[in-house]
């Protein structure tokens, strides 16, 4: 078996292509897309020009599989919050949400489902620990900590068109 490995080849007008050879001689690639997208494509191992499978992600898709493959959260040094029976959610909200541009206090989602609004992701910002005053935007992502139970009830008040 070798090592993996990853070369890159630029693509006019489109972004980067990076491709994958596992230990395996499996292929995988990734295009990295100069919209933010991503395509991950894997070829067949009797046949690494015939593609088996391709998928295309956008930004915020990215970024989940992203926290899935290498989770920055995963150390020791932090509490795991499932050991406690919380969970930890990305919530986006709509730009059409009958909560765009109104403040994250008329929610009432603390009040009305236990769970907590820890964060907002707006764009390439972190907006940690947002106040009842926040103002929330259409496209922003809330990191939402709370039970199961309450995280649900929030991605549902939030939903609300």
């Amino acid at each position: 078996m070798s090592a993996p490995r990853l070369s890159s080849t630029p693509l006019p007008g489109i972004g980067v292509r990076y491709d994958l050879t596992t230990r395996d001689s499996r292929r995988l690639s990734v295009v990295a897309h100069r919209d933010g997208h991503r395509t991950i494509s894997a070829y067949r191992r009797d046949d690494p020009d015939a593609c088996d499978l391709s998928v295309r992600l956008t930004t915020e898709e990215t970024a989940t599989l992203i926290d899935a493959l290498m989770p920055a959260h995963h150390t020791p040094n932090l509490l795991s919050t499932t050991d406690l029976g919380l969970v930890a959610e990305r919530i986006e909200l709509p730009g059409s949400s009958h909560w765009n541009g109104r403040l994250l206090g008329e929610s009432r989602i603390r009040t009305d489902t236990g769970a907590s609004v820890v964060a907002v992701l707006r764009r390439a910002e972190a907006i940690p620990s947002p106040t009842p005053a926040f103002r929330l935007a259409g496209g922003d992502t809330l990191i939402v900590i709370g039970t199961r139970e309450g995280v649900e009830a929030a991605a549902e008040i939030l939903g609300r068109e």
